[in-house]
């Protein structure tokens, strides 16, 4: 049986990979990933934290990679600039596909049903405290503004 490749030895070996393969997108991408994973580490080392990534950390700087690439894409189209919007959604996709699979409907109801059921919410002011115990169980699997909106429906209905 194969053991499981930490997320970041992946990425690395994913970029040899396409390097090999003379794939400049997707290696231009990695190398961009790969320097904000070296970032975090420094960070972490700021921080007196000199242990490797976990995978949690490394999920999490892909994640906000994603986010930057999703939201330059949205405002490219709004400038008109088809062609970059195209360009940071692909790389979008590149970095997508280290993420877990993406939960459905009914797991994100259910995750907000628990975190409901969890905080006991007694006025909107509470939102934070939901929002947060939700996206724990979905980190990575979920957009956290799709799960918000889901969390602000129930909470209209709250005093």
């Amino acid at each position: 049986m194969e053991t499981m490749q930490p997320l970041e030895k992946r990425i690395h070996s994913d970029c040899e990979a396409a390097l090999r393969r003379r794939d400049d997108r997707v290696v231009l991408t990695l190398r961009m990933l790969i320097a904000a994973l070296q970032t975090r580490q420094i960070e972490k080392r700021g921080k007196g934290d000199a242990g490797p990534m976990s995978d949690e950390e490394t999920l999490d700087a892909i994640i906000r990679e994603v986010k930057k690439r999703k939201e330059s894409a949205q405002a490219f189209r709004e400038g008109g600039r088809m062609d970059l919007a195209e360009k940071e959604e692909a790389e979008s996709l590149i970095l997508g596909a280290y993420l877990p699979p993406q939960a459905t409907e009914d797991e994100i109801k259910e995750a907000i049903q628990k975190a409901v059921a969890l905080v006991a919410p007694s006025s909107k002011k509470d939102f934070g405290k939901v929002m947060g115990e939700a996206m724990k169980s979905l980190k990575g699997r979920a957009d956290a503004g799709a799960v918000g909106a889901k969390i602000k429906e129930i909470f209209s209905s709250l005093a």
